[in-house]
């Protein structure tokens, strides 16, 4: 069934194909990934708190045993017409990529599969089997734009009975995108610092968000990009003693290398100032921003952004597979990049 363009994910789960028997649900933005997956699963129409007929794993259980997996997916339901095996935390493990494959072969008739896994190369086993199998469908999930945060504010204010100036929404959306869940929970926090009010003002994005947490992860990964390494560990250092999940800060610091590189690559095809290429970039850079990312810019070339992106990724697993290391190696990672961004401006 191949995949779907990121556009489209949202039409394909309001009326999933019923070919689809391995659905897999992949990106950077965990949120995104999560609030979709669920969303999945209650459209089975299955009772989702029922462990016999909705089977949930962490991929991290299968490490050891992926059999288990094919095991599952050829299990019998006993009390209802199918079974959902639902895995989180997928990576591109060859092990797991293997046992998806082998359900792919023979897909079950009788049971869905589906798997959350982060962000996925083009040639990742995993999502090259899904992709090019008629009974699976591969969703990708990344960070929201400015259309979809606008759409996710809209909803979430209208459920609330609440209205926003224009440069709230402006301000509001500067600080949110790297994860939807994040992204919901400082939409929420703003929604009940307003209770009572019928309209949101810049006053009001400022006074409840002047310590959001996505606005803290622009202070880290700003002294990264700038090449300000003893900045970056203040920042870092007091994000994470206020409680910040590591994960957070690796998804911010790859969405924003992400958008330097595509800018970067502007930068040198078309040869505008660094400037003009800011001023062009969607989604817009926030005005406080600007002179930082002109610099950065013209300090970071498209292949250092990749490798700073790769560093991440490698993070993001290592993170993944060890998580009492996840503070160190996230550390490592982006005190690493502050250094080669500090170099690259001199």
């Amino acid at each position: 069934m191949a995949q779907k363009k990121a556009h489209e994910v949202d039409g394909w789960l309001a009326k999933p194909d019923d070919v689809a028997k391995v659905v897999l649900i992949y990106g950077p933005d965990r949120g995104l990934v999560s609030e979709r997956a669920h969303r999945f699963a209650a459209s089975t129409g299955l009772p989702l708190d029922d462990p016999f007929t909705v089977i949930r794993i962490d991929a991290s259980a299968l490490a050891d045993d992926p059999g288990r997996l094919v095991d599952e997916i050829r299990t019998v339901p006993m009390f209802a017409d199918q079974r959902l095996v639902w895995v989180t935390g997928a990576g591109a493990e060859k092990p797991f990529a293997d046992a998806v494959a082998q359900v792919l072969a023979d897909p079950p008739t009788d049971a869905l599969l589906l798997v959350e896994a982060g962000e996925l190369r083009k040639n990742a086993q995993l999502r090259t089997s899904v992709e090019s199998a008629r009974s699976g469908i591969a969703l990708p999930c990344y960070a929201d734009d400015a259309r979809a945060l606008d759409a996710l504010i809209q909803a979430q204010l209208a459920e609330a009975g609440l209205s926003i100036s224009t440069e709230a929404r402006e301000a509001l959306k500067a600080g949110l995108g790297g994860d939807r869940m994040a992204s919901r929970a400082e939409i929420e926090k703003l929604i009940l610092y307003c209770r009572g009010n019928e309209r949101i003002e810049l006053a009001d994005i400022r006074e409840a968000t002047g310590d959001a947490a996505g606005l803290s992860l622009d202070d880290v990964v700003d002294a990264v990009l700038d090449g300000r390494p003893a900045e970056f560990d203040i920042a870092f250092s007091r994000l994470v003693a206020a409680g910040t999940a590591p994960f957070l800060l690796l998804n911010a610091a790859m969405r924003q290398f992400q958008a330097l590189q595509a800018m970067r690559n502007v930068f040198d095809r078309e040869r505008k100032p660094a400037s003009a290429v800011i001023a062009a970039a969607r989604p817009p850079v926030f005005f406080t921003r600007r002179r930082l990312m002109e610099k950065a810019v013209q300090n970071w070339t498209a292949d250092a952004c990749a490798r700073i992106l790769d560093r991440i990724n490698g993070a993001v697993l290592e993170t993944r597979q060890r998580p009492d290391l996840a503070e160190a190696a996230t550390r490592q990672a982006l005190l690493a990049a502050a250094i080669t961004g500090a170099r690259a401006g001199r």
